[in-house]
């Protein structure tokens, strides 16, 4: 039974995602294409990226707000190198990666040596990333790059007409691999070990400090490489890029059942999260009387539903265990 209520959190998004993607069907001409659902993860290929390595820092008990500032600190570095000092973009896209790591090694390093609460550590990380940002420029800088302008304007088409971008492909690769490292690795099994109770991995002798850093460092990773589609997403970079995103992933990882707490949840729960965040964007879209805004009041509405399953679900396994 206690196996059968972790994957209700999942099933439960699972099942979400089902009815509103046929409520909409239902409502609206031409909602219920393959096209309007692979739109889902082309609008939302960053938001997927980013969110698989929230995951990982939500599962390991702690949290990352620096995700979307580092996703602007990308674009800003991109946009200068490429635009202002014409490096190549095989070499710019390695540096910032390699940057967003360091930037999560740091803050990693820094919450578990300093036992400073990871709250505190990545909202420094946000203000410092988002600070860089106007380090480089405070106006928009475009980007015209052959490459870039290829990436974003690429279609690769699928049968029946529709097609994805290359940013999808990154993005479901990357969710992929995420699974597999998650469930059929030893660093996975560290992760879940460390937020289920990390005193009680440093009892088993599970190496609590490495664990700790490099899922500060695989989100810095994420970060960047979410940055790196947003780019090619945008054209641009822009200080103001992705403000308020960490929000959205936070919200998307719950949503798909990950516990705040640790230990419990799934990359593929974290997937769907998303793609309910896109369908509640498209049905607004289809509606074209509501405002915006609809979309983080209802994300907000999901998010508290959420939280208080969880909640529940906690208490039940606490009176088991009882």
């Amino acid at each position: 039974m206690l196996l059968n209520r972790r994957y209700i959190p999942i099933l439960v998004t699972f099942g979400l995602f089902i009815i509103m993607f046929a409520a909409g069907s239902f409502r609206y001409t031409g909602f219920f294409s393959l096209q309007v659902l692979l739109n889902l993860l082309i609008d939302n290929s960053f938001l997927l990226i980013v969110a698989v390595g929230m995951s990982f820092v939500i599962l390991s008990g702690g949290i990352d707000l620096s995700v979307g500032s580092v996703i602007a600190l990308t674009t800003m570095i991109s946009a200068s190198l490429i635009q202002q000092q014409g490096w190549p973009p095989a070499v710019v896209i390695t540096l910032v990666l390699i940057i967003g790591s360091l930037f999560g090694y740091a803050m990693g390093a820094i919450i578990h040596y300093f036992k400073i609460q990871p709250f505190i550590v990545t909202l420094a990380g946000m203000f410092l990333a988002r600070g860089l940002c106007y380090m480089i420029s405070i106006n928009t800088i475009t980007i015209d790059n052959p490459f870039y302008t290829a990436v974003a304007q690429t279609k690769i088409p699928l049968p029946g007409g529709s097609f994805v971008s290359i940013s999808v492909i990154i993005a479901i690769v990357v969710v992929i691999a995420a699974i597999y490292v998650a469930h059929y690795t030893r660093f996975g099994r560290n992760v879940y070990a460390v937020g289920g109770s990390e005193q009680s991995s440093l009892l088993m002798g599970l190496p609590v400090a490495k664990t700790k850093i490099m899922v500060y460092t695989l989100s810095g990773f994420c970060s960047a490489l979410a940055g790196v589609v947003f780019t090619f997403y945008m054209l641009s970079g822009y200080g103001l890029h992705a403000v308020g995103l960490e929000l959205d992933t936070i919200a998307a990882v719950v949503i798909g059942g990950t516990l705040l707490s640790g230990g419990v949840g799934y990359i593929a729960g974290t997937f769907f999260g998303v793609l309910i965040q896109g369908v509640i964007q498209t049905i607004i879209s289809f509606e074209g009387t509501l405002s915006s805004w609809w979309t983080k009041i209802v994300i907000g509405l999901l998010l508290c539903v959420f939280i208080l399953l969880q909640k529940v679900l906690s208490a039940r396994r606490s009176t088991i265990k009882a």
